[in-house]
């Protein structure tokens, strides 16, 4: 019992030990960050500005709302810069406790969620800001002069990117339903047009409520989820190989005995 207490204690020290370097390394490369926090929430804030019109800002209606927001925009900089680092203490804290074929699966299982999620915020960014402001710009009223919040700005770009970045995370999460066995290929194939209903469904409350913005959520949702199922096939294949392989060595075993051949 003892050996178990002081099993279980070593375990939260090493968590402790391991979250304290991830905020270390966060917080480092936000006070780095902090000199050009204006500068950052100005990128942010240029598939905007590029729809208004010549002369309008962004306008702030706190008193220290111009001072909080782009500090919160570095942050979110930061932690992205850091993700590395972040993610590098968390598989150091689960790795001794994986099998072998399990660390194989789970390293590049990790590498490849995060560039989708960073994929999915570029594509956000670069591509689905532009056209859903140009679309708002040229739909809205002559008579009215846009002029956004600029925190309300901040809060619809965090909900459009952690919309976009999860969307990207559809071939992980396939990926994961054949691994495991929860799900079969030939059933997902068979859900398709539930999961196409069900991408638009989403789209429509997660996005303003205009089509482009919903189609373009929804459209690559879709298409994501037909890459996670060509994924999976390759995935199915190697996790038979993995299953004959570990039933060879019990099919030879069985043969030796006096009239093994």
């Amino acid at each position: 019992m003892s050996e178990m207490q002081e099993t279980f204690i070593s375990h939260l020290v090493e968590l402790r030990d391991r979250l304290l370097r991830a905020i270390v390394a966060v917080v480092v490369v936000f006070v780095c960050l902090m000199p050009w926090a204006s500068d950052i929430y100005d990128l942010l804030a240029l598939p905007m500005m590029r729809t208004l019109p010549e002369g309008t800002h962004m306008i702030a209606t706190g008193v220290v709302t111009p001072f909080f927001v782009p500090v919160k925009v570095t942050m979110l900089v930061a932690f992205v810069a850091a993700l590395p680092v972040v993610l590098y203490q968390v598989w150091a804290f689960v790795a001794p406790g994986l099998y072998a074929h399990e660390r194989r699966f789970a390293l590049p299982l990790v590498f490849g969620s995060t560039i989708l999620f960073m994929l999915g915020m570029a594509f956000c960014y670069f591509f689905v800001f532009g056209t859903v402001f140009k679309f708002i710009a040229n739909f809205a009223p002559k008579s009215i002069v846009p002029a956004p919040d600029i925190e309300q700005y901040l809060s619809f770009v965090m909900t459009m990117f952690i919309a976009f970045g999860l969307t990207f995370e559809v071939p992980v999460a396939v990926i994961l339903l054949v691994k495991t066995g929860v799900v079969g290929i030939a059933k997902l194939v068979e859900a398709r047009p539930y999961v196409i209903v069900g991408a638009f469904i989403i789209a429509a409350v997660v996005t303003p409520p205009d089509v482009v913005s919903q189609c373009l959520l929804a459209i690559p949702m879709c298409l994501l989820y037909e890459l996670g199922i060509v994924i999976s096939r390759f995935v199915a294949k190697d996790k038979a190989s993995e299953i004959e392989g570990d039933e060879a060595p019990l099919e030879r075993i069985g043969n030796t005995g006096p009239d093994a051949s």
